[in-house]
């Protein structure tokens, strides 16, 4: 039997689409690597209100979101810290790569510096931050360093907020959250803001976002922070947001505290989801 041109077209596509298949569903398959970090640690624990530590709240709401993540098989999740201190796989990490982060950070910051003298990066003046005592950014550049080896497409860092004032045992006036996320010069800037919106658009459905000057409207790009892959330390797949979850004083109360990292463990899940499978 004679096979007609159109016959041979129709057979190679098919042919063509049977051998695409099987890699088409190996990528579709491919789980979204997670790395969750809960902010501080127990030496040093951020921000205080009576025995009440950043630290300790920080790690509470990420095993909440690891646990709801961990459900969906379409997620890989890691998280730095247990009720322990760092896990193993961290604390392994830190102590074999502790000269090579510094190597890797050290190269980092040249690199930056000439991209600022050549003119390629314009430095901003921005929110403040504390500076990060010198070991926990070494940690921190660790991170970033172990996010880009171990193809990690999202890290999420998760705070509570607080501010200088005389009396820090009393009540602030500042309440609500804020999401940071890389500039728009870094170069892992264009998805992890996408996500810090799909993020930001869930919790305002229960929060509001923060009433500081500096932080109005929720959204808060940033050069400086470790965490978002400053002096361009992540790579450009790598989307990295920093929850800042309301300010600490606001949570004195234990009951109200637990059912909003609940909440907020949810709400923060949802919108991881909606950002990678409803695009």
């Amino acid at each position: 039997m004679k096979i007609s041109n159109g016959m041979k077209k129709a057979l190679f596509t098919l042919s063509f689409v049977f051998f695409l298949t099987p890699i088409f569903f190996a990528f579709a398959q491919m789980p979204i690597k997670i790395l969750l970090v809960p902010g501080h640690d127990d030496t040093a624990w951020g921000a205080q209100y009576g025995n009440l530590k950043e630290a300790d709240m920080n790690l509470v709401l990420a095993k909440q979101l690891f646990n709801i993540l961990k459900k969906d098989k379409r997620f890989e999740v890691h998280i730095t810290r247990d009720g322990s201190g760092y896990t193993k796989e961290f604390s392994a990490y830190f102590s074999k790569e502790w000269s090579n982060i510094n190597l890797f950070l050290e190269n980092a910051k040249k690199e930056m510096q000439n991209k600022i003298e050549r003119g390629e990066f314009i430095e901003k003046e921005l929110t403040p931050h504390n500076a990060a005592i010198e070991s926990m950014a070494t940690v921190l550049y660790g991170i970033n360093k172990w996010a880009n080896e171990n193809g990690t497409d999202a890290v999420i860092h998760i705070h509570f907020n607080d501010y200088p004032r005389p009396n820090k045992w009393t009540v602030g006036d500042y309440k609500g959250f804020a999401i940071y996320m890389p500039e728009e010069q870094m170069v892992n800037s264009k998805e992890s803001v996408n996500l810090a919106q799909s993020i930001l658009k869930q919790l305002r459905k229960k929060y509001i976002t923060s009433t500081y000057e500096k932080e109005l409207g929720g959204l808060i790009p940033d050069q400086k922070l470790i965490a978002l892959g400053a002096n361009d330390t992540l790579f450009s797949g790598v989307r990295s947001v920093l929850i800042e979850y309301g300010y600490i004083y606001r949570f004195r109360n234990s009951v109200m505290r637990h059912r909003v990292y609940t909440n907020m463990a949810n709400l923060t899940a949802t919108g991881i989801k909606k950002y990678f499978f409803l695009k």
